[in-house]
């Protein structure tokens, strides 16, 4: 009998296996013939996936703050797709195709998964019959074939679910008050799994919960009614693993969830055109696409099986309510139901965003498939089966039949694109052989599928991650920043996609501007041309050095070269030269500061930056150390509106940003005449650090000043994508600190700099820096209590707010923060005071 059983058990594997591998043949073969090139959000994630596969190429398992910067990459989506992808691509090698293969691994989770509920639900035959089901659903193999975290949630929610399944059987299956020992190990270590799984599938997408959230609190209701109180524990016990899975990220991303969570759903519903919640299209938009997620032929079929089963068994069975097949039926309808309602609930619309029901579904559909009578069942089930497989065929792969897809299975045909290649490996060489040398942020004016910001930015993270895409030119007010920001700019005729109406006016600016030139063009497959722009005199220029100067130990500032006079207050263009060696140029930062030949030295403005703004880039393949570069910066600085008239010179010194190494440099002899009568001369766009410390100097001001505040830096943020200028004035501003401990302004600078690099406790030590140079000020005090309650410190944000309720007991932020300290410290009655005293 043990033998037999195990032969079937032997014949279930193989028949997954064989399930799996017929799948991933026909899921690899559409991969090998697709030519296409990723839309928006494919790219974006698979540009994730090499974050973290950047990332992982040099661990370092025992450092924290490894850890924290690992969470950060990405801080609004949760990562373990990304994660998974990019142990994937350290296997294979980075690119779409070896990518996609992790898709392959989540095809296995659900086979797996599904099988199980349907031997714990029905038996072995409907769970082998409802995972083969799943690869059959158009919905599911429509979207296995896209780099979307939606295939990837259904395989952990499917898994979560089946863990829970399992645990709640085998607790509800126990009759005796006292389990035996082997009993409470086995539903313990089910409980601990289905923590486990949980915490995954909320490490895959926060959407996780409209699925799992009803048969979890219908399960914990059961529990709770039967007194299971030790079953309690379990569940507890389980959520409290999910916690341990998931909490870390989720800890550090917090804030920046919520914040994005307008935009991904209501700013993205509206734009859309999805319907209200106040309208019945609302809740019954995925019930009217079901058919096509499932397909006619898999979806009436097993729904007249599951007629003839009520007409035969109604009198006998599905009247009691204790039958198994009714409690199996009922259990499936609270997580399709619940889910369901939820997902209804979300104002943000898609077909792709209810595929986690369908493997559930499916085994309602095995099940019915599995009920026909007679002896002509068993064609029934396989003529069903057939069907399905041609139609996914034809839906998949370019054979004909498109009038018969159109009846039977519509809506979801998703043949490989077979056309001519798009250009964007092209436009990104080109951009790294012209600047070979630094790292570069291109402007994406277009927005269609095929030409966007997220592809562009992708393939320039395959190569090596020197050129990034961004999306500029949204707003018109920005425009004339944007165009004097960056050096390089893509256009295209045709159709523009869904941009701004700002992106004609900032085409019209680059191509008619004669600060341009046009680099390259490309014919695309859509019979319009893309364009590369390339400013005429870029602000970063790196040129080699011959062989006899590789001599060079130390940074050299070979000239400096300025206007003889200029009014405060007004950029100033300025170009410095730098010679020295690729290491310590690449590494360096230079705190400049210009100050007065003759009289009080307190008179000054700073320039610090990292040289070439921190955008010298290693080229692949090249050997660098050792040999010297020039590197001339275009730039402009910004002397303070007060400065007395006078002359002024500069002092200049390097920072080595890796070893903390430094030493004065040797200034050419240069002045400069501030004079409030002078004219402005023509410059450059300030520098990121000069901006971001402009826009410091207005936190003191509170509320006000956020909101302005944060869009300019938002703005600024698009032209350094990796915010290595908040690395440069971090520790420039640290260093002067050092030697000047009472600067205010410094201090305000580097305490913004740590919020925006999201570093909580670096973030708490500079606000208690400005709490005692700026003591009067309630909104710097409100400021420390915002990072302690951002880094769940409640405790610490109440005593931060003491001062500043002291000072002005009225200001509506600041009962705000008093109100949630309170709360999450579980002081209701002082939470529900200090929040009933808010007047906005």
């Amino acid at each position: 009998m043990v033998q037999k059983e195990q032969r079937n058990q032997f014949k279930i594997l193989i028949g997954l296996g064989a399930i799996w591998l017929a799948t991933a043949l026909c899921d690899r073969l559409w991969f090998s013939l697709d030519q296409s090139i990723p839309a928006w959000d494919q790219a974006d994630y698979l540009t994730g996936s090499l974050n973290y596969w950047q990332a992982l190429q040099h661990p370092q398992w025992l450092s924290g703050q490894w850890w924290a910067n690992f969470w950060q990459l990405s801080s609004k989506i949760p990562p373990l797709t990304y994660i998974a992808t990019a142990m994937i691509q350290q296997l294979f090698g980075t690119g779409i195709e070896q990518a996609t293969l992790v898709l392959l691994l989540f095809s296995a989770v659900i086979l797996g998964s599904v099988y199980s509920l349907g031997v714990q639900l029905f038996n072995s035959r409907v769970g082998l019959w409802a995972a083969g089901l799943t690869m059959l659903l158009p919905g599911l193999y429509r979207y296995r074939l896209e780099f979307l975290l939606d295939y990837p949630l259904t395989a952990v929610v499917t898994l979560n679910f089946c863990c829970l399944t399992v645990w709640r059987r085998k607790t509800f299956a126990t009759k005796l008050k006292v389990e035996k020992r082997n009993q409470l190990a086995t539903t313990l270590i089910w409980a601990i799994l289905f923590g486990l799984s949980l915490g995954l599938a909320l490490m895959v997408k926060q959407t996780a919960l409209l699925f799992l959230l009803t048969p979890i609190l219908w399960t914990i209701i059961g529990v709770i009614r039967q007194r299971y109180w030790g079953k309690l524990a379990q569940l507890s016990a389980g959520l409290l693993v999910s916690v341990l899975v998931f909490g870390s990220w989720y800890r550090i991303n917090w804030l920046l969830i919520l914040t994005s969570g307008k935009r991904a759903t209501i700013d993205s519903a509206i734009a859309e055109g999805d319907p209200a919640l106040n309208t019945l299209d609302a809740w019954i938009y995925y019930w009217k696409i079901l058919p096509y997620l499932v397909s006619w032929p898999l979806l009436l079929v097993p729904i007249v099986g599951l007629v003839f089963y009520v007409i035969k068994n109604y009198p006998l069975k599905i009247k009691h309510k204790n039958s198994p097949v009714f409690s199996s039926i009922s259990w499936l309808a609270v997580f399709l139901i619940g889910g369901y309602l939820l997902c209804s609930l979300n104002i943000n619309k898609d077909a792709r965003y209810i595929l986690p029901l369908l493997p559930v579904l499916s085994l309602l559909l095995a099940y019915g498939l599995n009920q026909w009578p007679g002896g002509w069942a068993k064609n029934i089930r396989w003529g069903t089966a057939s069907l399905a497989i041609v139609l996914m065929l034809l839906n998949l792969f370019p054979l004909g039949g498109g009038f018969f897809t159109q009846i039977l299975s519509p809506r979801v045909q998703h043949p490989p694109y077979l056309g001519s290649k798009w250009p964007h490996p092209l436009v990104i060489a080109e951009i790294s052989q012209t600047s070979p040398y630094l790292r570069t942020t291109l402007g994406v004016l277009p927005s269609t599928p095929q030409i966007n910001q997220h592809n562009l930015n992708y393939y320039g993270a395959l190569d090596n991650f020197q050129v990034y895409g961004r999306q500029v030119g949204t707003q018109a007010k920005q425009v004339s920043q944007d165009v004097r920001s960056l050096s390089w700019f893509l256009t295209k005729t045709g159709d523009q996609g869904s941009v701004p109406e700002a992106q004609a006016t900032i085409v019209q600016t680059v191509e008619q501007s004669s600060d341009f030139q046009l680099q390259q063009t490309w014919h695309l497959p859509d019979e319009s041309t893309l364009k590369l722009y390339h400013r005429n005199q870029p602000p970063i220029q790196v040129q080699p050095l011959p062989q006899l100067s590789h001599s060079l130990g130390q940074i050299q500032l070979e000239q400096v070269t300025v206007p003889e006079t200029a009014p405060p207050g007004r950029p100033v263009p300025v170009t410095y030269q730098w010679l020295g060696p690729w290491q310590q140029l690449q590494s360096g930062i230079v705190i400049l500061t210009w100050q007065p030949i003759v009289g009080s030295s307190q008179y000054q403005w700073l320039h610090d930056h990292g040289i070439a703004m921190g955008e010298l880039h290693s080229p692949q393949g090249l050997q660098l150390d050792g040999k010297s570069f020039r590197v001339t910066e275009r730039t402009a600085m910004l002397p303070l509106a007060n400065l007395p008239t006078g002359t002024y010179t500069l002092k200049a010194t390097y920072l080595n940003r890796q070893t903390g190494e430094t030493y004065p440099l040797a200034v050419p002899t240069v002045t400069l005449k501030i004079d409030p009568v002078a004219p402005a001369m023509p410059a450059p766009e300030l520098d990121l650090i000069t901006q971001l410390r402009t826009l410091s100097a207005n936190l003191p001001q509170g509320p006000k000043a956020l909101e302005p505040v944060f869009e300019e830096t938002g703005r600024i943020n698009q032209y350094d994508p990796i915010q290595d200028y908040l690395v440069q004035a971090d520790l420039a501003m640290q260093y002067r600190l050092q030697a000047a401990p009472q600067k205010l302004n410094l201090a305000y600078a580097l305490a913004f700099s740590q919020v925006l690099q999201e570093d909580a406790e670096g973030a708490i030590a500079a606000w208690q820096r400005v709490t005692q140079l700026d003591p009067q000020n309630p909104y710097a005090h409100a400021y420390l209590a915002f990072v302690y309650l951002y880094n769940w410190q409640p405790r610490y944000a109440e005593e931060a707010l003491k001062p500043a309720l002291a000072l002005n007991p009225n200001i509506p932020e600041v009962q705000a923060l008093s109100g949630i300290a309170a709360l999450l410290q579980g002081k209701i009655f002082l939470a529900w005071q200090e929040l009933g005293k808010i007047k906005f």
